[in-house]
């Protein structure tokens, strides 16, 4: 059962230790466990992005080890902790805290230290606790493909960015993008605009792509959670077009999303709980991408939206880039090409960074 906060938190956690997503798949194929799990949101599902990715690893795990989870969602970085705690209470065999503090991990992990802890994206420390297991999924790469598209597929030469805040792992998002664009169009103008950190609010997402394109922009990437709806939204009202990020969003306004960025939260949260399921759980930093299906674009699914819904002149392009978007990717697969990677090159010092500043 996925358990909505919409009246309060406290409604929520109590609801959570009552109700269990109970698993096991209609034809019974698999044999149910006693093995649970809770997850924390950072925010309600039905975001289109993040957290609807780590669900689909939610739901697939149930489905298919027949094991029983709470699913938790928050509305504030202010109720982390207290949603936190309330998974815990509910004695769990394994909590995934997804997208929340790494401060607040480690301090609960060192308090709990026989409960196993599962981060599925973005925890980031200097060391972890033995009982604490965190993955990074590379997206520069990923990234790099979509400004290619971007790069070979704007009219006005200037393509822009909503990202939600200002962090290494959001700007590993941003530099491969833009690295993208320049590489195919090295006239072109790469507009930035960072959120505050603000994933929840599509009314902030509107706003700052009706900003990008008024400034002349044509191709906006959002990369702000829930908040980048707003961005696909002001491509549908503008006439302008968007890339959508973590889940495929090309339909959300069939048209005018040209190709999303695919975070596969849904793997690393699936490798979390079986892996705790199967005892083979440890605890450190993991690493996936692209090369491991953890990352990559809309197209790779099979996505057409935009073939069907996009203008005649831009869809003619399409097979043409595509063939483009796989020449780098063989390349940079086999290690010929290197995109920066703003996550571990924070100040840009490398080459490939640097001449993006």
């Amino acid at each position: 059962m996925k358990i909505n906060n919409s009246k309060s938190l406290n409604l929520l956690i109590i609801l959570a230790l009552l109700l269990t997503f109970c698993g096991g798949s209609a034809d019974d194929a698999v044999e149910e466990s006693d093995f649970t799990f809770t997850i924390v949101y950072p925010g309600p599902l039905g975001d289109k992005s993040f957290a609807d990715s780590a669900h689909r690893g939610v739901v697939r795990a149930i489905e298919e080890l027949g094991v029983t989870g709470v699913e938790i969602e928050t509305q504030s970085i202010a109720e982390h902790e207290t949603a936190m705690r309330g998974a815990i209470s509910g004695n769990p065999d394994l909590v995934l805290p997804l997208a929340i503090d790494a401060q607040l991990i480690l301090d609960l992990a060192t308090e709990y230290p026989d409960l196993l802890f599962g981060a599925p994206s973005d925890v980031f420390a200097d060391e972890l606790p033995e009982n604490v297991a965190a993955f990074t999924i590379n997206v520069h790469e990923s990234s790099f493909l979509t400004g290619l598209i971007a790069g070979s597929l704007t009219k006005t030469k200037i393509v822009g960015a909503a990202v939600g805040g200002e962090a290494p792992a959001l700007n590993q998002f941003f530099y491969g993008y833009k690295q993208g664009v320049l590489e195919v169009c090295s006239d072109c103008e790469v507009l930035v605009t960072y959120m505050g950190f603000n994933f929840n609010d599509p009314a902030l997402g509107l706003e700052t792509a009706l900003d990008q394109y008024e400034r002349g922009a044509d191709i906006v990437y959002q990369v702000a959670g829930r908040t980048g709806e707003g961005v696909l939204q002001a491509a549908a009202q503008t006439g302008n077009y968007a890339i959508g990020v973590d889940s495929n969003q090309d339909w959300v306004q069939p048209g005018s999303v040209i190709v999303s960025m695919i975070k596969r939260v849904d793997v690393t949260t699936y490798k979390l709980i079986e892996s705790a399921l199967n005892g083979t759980f440890e605890g450190g930093f993991f690493e996936l991408g692209m090369s491991d299906g953890a990352a990559g674009i809309s197209w790779d699914e099979g996505s057409t939206t935009f073939e069907e819904n996009g203008p005649a002149d831009m869809v003619d392009k399409i097979p043409a880039i595509k063939e483009l978007v796989e020449q780098y990717r063989s390349e940079i697969l086999a290690g010929n090409y290197v995109v920066c990677n703003a996550l571990v090159d924070a100040g840009l010092e490398t080459e490939e960074c640097s001449a993006l500043k």
